[in-house]
């Protein structure tokens, strides 16, 4: 048996804290990597060792198969675990690892190989009897060629790039008129994104749900299911709430998934920890999809309804060891759910959101487990992806976990970035989710972008408790300036007179006006709309107040003008501008083009001199594996041009002058 006692975690974020942990309970020395960004990041604090592996972009440090075997033969490391992600599905890097006489805690390269090209995975999978979604899988790349296998086949189709996943190189098209224009985008995806434009096309099954099958095999012929999870709420083709057991599927239909996902892995002799993932259309006919052939983010909802350590299981049989239990000793109880806390905003495309954590506050309640691997005060670095955390609720059946999960996330508070807390709850507490009675289209059903701004944008009640929070506070400032009694505040009805300020919110001002009631009452008009507001306590970032006779409480956080403001439905930045300079209203742009966030810059189009209109691209920005355009809003000239591809940015700084066209 192959046998280590000391594993490195090629990863970052919260999957290396994870796996140290198993690693660290089990008795195993832990070794962890760090970029520059992650210096002092939990995993590196959670790990026995760390070792430095380079700059902050994953493509010098992360992703750097030789970085990685050097940091293993530095630390003594017999064992390397790859999380998810980065290296963990890449067939040279489990090939290199066995090179090196270390032990590559995932399947063997040849099964990474043949699963990591859907083309390849999915003639195997028909050979091996799988049932999968008609298309066309030859090797033939030609336009042409694959746009009349398209028409032959019928739409809606869906185009994917064989190498990778994601969402990235998909399109769906509905007829053929969009063919050709699909093929090339998703081919000039694919080849950016994994150097591969190879394509292939499938019916689109539509109304369909999205249900993997877990998996495990050992070296000795033992293979078993854990049941399925349901990964159907997805934007961008990326999922963001995940539950097992899933409610479309009965026991009947679950037994036949796992046997045939069963029968999936041993068609290519797999070994250790993998997933099965299927189409299931609304008749109860499941297609494959693919093959993930490493842990999934998603594994803590297996692990929570069978009680199992999953990443045990992948230790014990990278060791050699024979699976735990056999599929007759696999049970399952109750339900679990997760979502994935990303730091993006789901209103402006699921922008990705770099900055410095400034309130991180976790909760901690009966059956809710926060897998995450931040800190408060950490910066959220540019370069990775958006997930900070995931939060996960068990309980004996499905509305008890989501309950669970529904007030955990409510008492979350993440202050500093923007995140998708907003639009998780939203979802969970939507008819079609509490029914358990959607599919993957329930983003573009039930939270299209034309509504997901409402969520974030801070309602007139929001704004006239900001309004009377910042009065409050700036009373408060005053009066222990002074060494006076804040019960003394607005005390006097000669100083009672209303104060007009002007405050921000996500680029859109307003005026409103605080009337001082008493020492911790204030009147707030907003519009049309005043409100009574008492300031009750306001100490150690928590809110008491009380609006319209209802008492409530808030997270609260002061940084600067900016008041942030969470009484659980989620974060609302409110910034007192009252004493800037007006804005321009005349619909001109400024000419000045700033970075939206830290990245770095992936194509420059344009040069000094060269004449510009309101929407040309001029620069592309990378930042958390999406892409940005900087495009120019005024009619003229490039003055400025500060950077060139490669250049790493910082957020706010200036990218591109113009100088705009003078009119007469």
């Amino acid at each position: 048996m192959e046998r280590f006692k000391k594993v490195l975690i090629a990863n970052r974020g919260e999957i290396a804290v994870r796996v140290i942990r198993t690693c660290q309970r089990l008795g195993y020395r832990t070794v962890a990597v760090f970029s520059e960004a992650d210096r002092a990041a939990p995993h590196v604090l959670a790990a026995d060792e760390a070792v430095a592996i380079g700059p902050s972009p994953a493509k010098e440090s992360y992703l750097v198969i030789g970085k990685i075997l050097e940091a293993a033969k530095a630390s003594g490391a017999e064992a390397i675990h790859p999380g998810y992600g980065f290296l963990s599905e890449n067939a040279d890097f489990a090939r290199a690892c066995r090179d090196a006489g270390l032990v590559f805690i995932g399947p063997e390269a040849e099964a990474i190989t043949l699963m990591g090209n859907k083309r390849q995975a999915k003639l195997r999978m028909i050979a091996a009897g799988v049932p999968c979604i008609p298309g066309y899988e030859a090797s033939d790349l030609d336009d042409e060629a694959l746009a009349t296998e398209g028409e032959r086949i019928g739409f809606p189709l869906m185009v994917k790039a064989a190498a990778g996943g994601g969402g990235r190189g998909m399109r769906l098209v509905h007829e053929a008129a969009q063919l050709r224009a699909a093929l090339r985008a998703a081919r000039s995806e694919a080849e950016n994104a994994f150097g591969s434009g190879e394509l292939i096309l499938e019916k689109a099954v539509l109304d369909a749900r999205h249900v993997e099958v877990q998996v495990f095999a050992d070296a000795h012929g033992n293979v078993v299911h854990l049941g399925e999870r349901d990964c159907s709420v997805q934007r961008r083709h990326q999922k963001i709430v995940e539950e097992s057991p899933s409610p479309a599927v009965s026991p009947a239909l679950r037994a036949r998934m796992g046997e045939v996902a069963v029968a999936a892995a041993r068609a290519i002799g797999y070994r250790g920890a993998g997933t099965i993932e299927f189409l299931l259309a609304p008749s109860g006919d499941f297609y494959f999809m693919e093959m993930n052939t490493r842990l999934q983010v998603e594994h803590p909802v297996t692990e929570l309804i069978t009680g199992l350590d999953l990443v045990e299981w992948q230790l014990r049989v990278a060791a050699g060891e024979r699976l735990p239990r056999a599929q007759a000793e696999v049970s399952a109880s109750g339900h679990a759910i997760e979502v994935r806390l990303c730091a993006e905003d789901p209103a402006k495309g699921y922008a990705p959101q770099a900055g410095r954590l400034l309130t991180w506050t976790l909760p901690a309640r009966e059956g809710v487990r926060i897998d995450h691997g931040v800190r408060e005060g950490q910066e959220i670095p540019p370069f990775y992806d958006s997930m900070q955390a995931k939060v996960i609720a068990h309980g004996p059946d499905r509305e008890t976990a989501r309950r669970r999960l529904v007030e955990a996330l409510r008492e979350l508070t993440v202050f500093g970035v923007t995140t998708n807390k907003n639009l998780l709850l939203s979802v969970l507490e939507h008819a079609a989710f509490r029914s358990g009675e959607y599919d993957t289209a329930f983003i573009a059903k039930h939270a299209p972008a034309s509504e997901v701004e409402g969520l974030y944008q801070a309602d007139a009640k929001v704004r006239a408790l900001a309004a009377a929070v910042l009065f409050h506070g700036e009373g408060l400032k005053l009066a222990d300036t002074a060494g006076l009694d804040a019960s003394l505040l607005n005390w006097n009805t000669a100083y009672r007179h209303p104060v007009r300020m002007k405050l921000a919110s996500r680029g859109a001002e307003e005026d409103v006006i605080v009337q001082p009631v008493s020492p911790e009452a204030y009147t707030v008009t907003v519009g049309d709309a005043s409100f009574d507001v008492s300031v009750l306590r306001l100490s150690g970032g928590v809110l008491d107040f009380s609006s319209g006779g209802t008492r409530g409480r808030a997270r609260y956080l002061r940084d600067g003008d900016t008041l942030w403001l969470d009484s659980g439905a989620g974060a609302h930045a409110v910034t007192d501008v009252t004493f800037r300079p007006p804005s321009r209203s005349d619909g001109v742009g400024s000419g000045r083009l700033s970075a939206p966030m830290d990245g770095r810059i992936l194509r420059v189009d344009t040069r000094v001199g060269a004449a510009v209109k309101p929407g040309d691209v001029l620069l592309v920005l990378e930042a958390m594996k999406m892409e940005f355009q900087v495009v120019a809003d005024v009619t003229g000239t490039v003055a400025e041009l500060n950077v060139s591809v490669g250049s790493q940015v910082r957020a706010k700084q200036l990218l591109v002058a113009l100088a705009a066209e003078k009119t007469a």
